[in-house]
């Protein structure tokens, strides 16, 4: 079946408090959705974010990020009131993200909302916290001697602590009991609101894809909760760090600096940690976007501390074994794999064998740098295409920046025309193709420039700030983004 959908991070949704959240405003944009046809919503991770405010670096994989609980709706229960909100420093500009002013006032209102919250907890609070023990105990616990060490990293915390030995673990659940249970209580929220805005957005019809990073960040609840699963030293230092190599983009390439998994562990365990994990996502979300799918063919491995990616090596990943292994245990899942980038024969190998869609990338069709198969006319039904995700430029900010030739190139084949806006072409040229499934950024459709580009890779500062106006949004785009999905097939059903 042909569906379509649109990427759109939680954290861009219109807000009066600084950055959007699970409340009124995510409800509109489902309603926007089902109104124009759409079939997904997709998003990016979900997580807390860590340092550079990037959803791909989390303080953990499990947990919910406590900026996207919506206040209003803790005002309606009470837990805060309206007034208190309003008083806090949010940022004058709408259409970005202060994350600085969210970390300053969000966190000293939600402990506002755990003192009344602690006079009335939910009938259900208990069953969730039992529930969802096996990561919410060390996360709480993780979170709270973060804060009670200034937010210093658990690589510079007292070696009891960061080796996790018992009788400090035991200490620290004493002393910082009250902390804990707050930690508890902002993912008790986190959940409930997801669960009821994913209900909702189920209820009209719009399935929700969200995002799953391959790697986790080093300074994670993940990593100090597991140090066994992954490449670190018996200092818990990593021995190798995560990254890609120099290629026509970046001459140093990519040092993402997240720690390595030791696939050899997980494979005697069978592959538990990672099973855990997609079984979290599975109920997260309706579709799973599995993020660098290349890297568990082989992926790039560079030494600590190295200040570029160039002496890294490639080594061999789990390959197909690890998905055949969590389908046998979790059932078949939907999942995409994105599969950009440097592909060799065995990614392919690997990909076909899953059966899982592949990505589709219009924008890198023009780029003579590239030189994979993403022209429209080398497309397989079983694929998923994008003009952009959240990495790329926006579909007018890449037509002023690209080289002459590829934008020439790309007007060429897509006959775009300026009247119509080369937006309209670009996403047009997505519609039409034959992936089964197309999804386009908010940004495009509202026909925006560089200044709403998400995240510019390999880059600090001013990254995963964008958000839409309130009034963004009207009947006559609503009109033609639906006459869109319908003249190319792509209606629900």
């Amino acid at each position: 079946m042909r569906t379509s959908g649109v990427l759109m991070h939680i954290s861009s949704l219109p807000s009066p408090y600084g950055i959007g959240t699970m409340g009124k405003e995510a409800r509109k944009f489902v309603h926007f959705l089902m109104k124009s046809g759409q079939s997904y919503w997709q998003v990016l991770p979900i997580c807390p974010t860590s340092y550079g405010d990037s959803p791909y670096q989390s303080f953990s994989s499990f947990a919910g990020n406590p900026y996207f609980i919506d206040l209003d709706l803790l005002c309606r229960e009470g837990l805060l009131k309206k007034q208190e909100c309003e008083m806090c420093q949010w940022g004058d500009q709408a259409e970005r993200v202060d994350y600085s002013l969210i970390y300053e006032n969000r966190y000293p209102l939600l402990h506002k909302a755990f003192e009344r919250f602690q006079n009335r907890i939910p009938g259900d609070y208990e069953a969730f916290c039992q529930e969802e023990a096996d990561w919410l105990e060390d996360y709480a616990l993780f979170m709270a001697l973060k804060d009670s060490h200034n937010g210093v990293s658990f690589s510079q915390w007292e070696p009891e602590l960061k080796k996790r030995e018992k009788d400090a673990l035991e200490r620290a659940k004493k002393d910082l009991e009250e902390e804990i249970k707050f930690w508890k209580m902002l993912q008790y929220l986190f959940y409930r609101q997801w669960k009821r805005l994913k209900k909702y957005a189920n209820d009209k019809g719009v399935r929700i894809i969200g995002d799953v990073p391959i790697y986790v960040a080093m300074d994670s609840a993940d990593v100090w909760a597991n140090p066994e699963q992954f490449y670190l030293d018996k200092e818990l230092t990593p021995i190798d760090v995560a990254g890609c190599p120099p290629d026509a983009f970046s001459e140093d390439g990519q040092l993402w600096g997240n720690p390595l998994f030791r696939w050899d562990v997980m494979k005697e365990d069978g592959y538990g940690w990672w099973t855990k994990r997609l079984e979290k996502m599975s109920k997260l979300f309706d579709v799973i976007r599995i993020d660098h799918f290349r890297g568990f063919d082989s992926y790039y491995a560079i030494p600590f501390g190295e200040a570029t990616a160039r002496n890294g090596e490639w080594r061999e990943g789990p390959g197909i074994e690890l998905f055949r292994s969590i389908e046998k245990k979790l059932g078949r899942l939907d999942i995409i794999a994105e599969d950009l980038g440097f592909l060799t024969e065995s990614v392919r190998k690997m990909l076909a064998d899953s059966g899982y869609p592949g990505m589709k990338l219009l924008q890198f069709a023009f780029d003579t740098r590239e030189d994979g198969d993403y022209l429209p006319h080398n497309y397989t039904r079983n694929s998923v295409v994008y003009a952009g995700t959240h990495d790329n430029d926006t579909i007018l900010g890449w037509m002023k920046t690209a080289p002459r030739s590829c934008a020439s190139f790309a007007r060429e084949y897509l006959r775009l025309n300026r009247l119509e806006g080369y937006h309209w072409g670009v996403m047009r040229g997505v519609w039409s193709s034959v992936s089964d499934t197309a999804v386009v950024t908010m940004q495009d459709l509202l026909g925006l420039g560089s200044a709403a580009r998400m995240n510019t890779p390999s880059t600090l500062g001013g990254n995963w700030m964008w958000r839409m106006k309130p009034d963004a949004i009207d009947s006559k785009l609503v009109r033609k983004i639906r006459k869109q999905t319908e003249l190319y097939g792509r209606l629900p059903k």
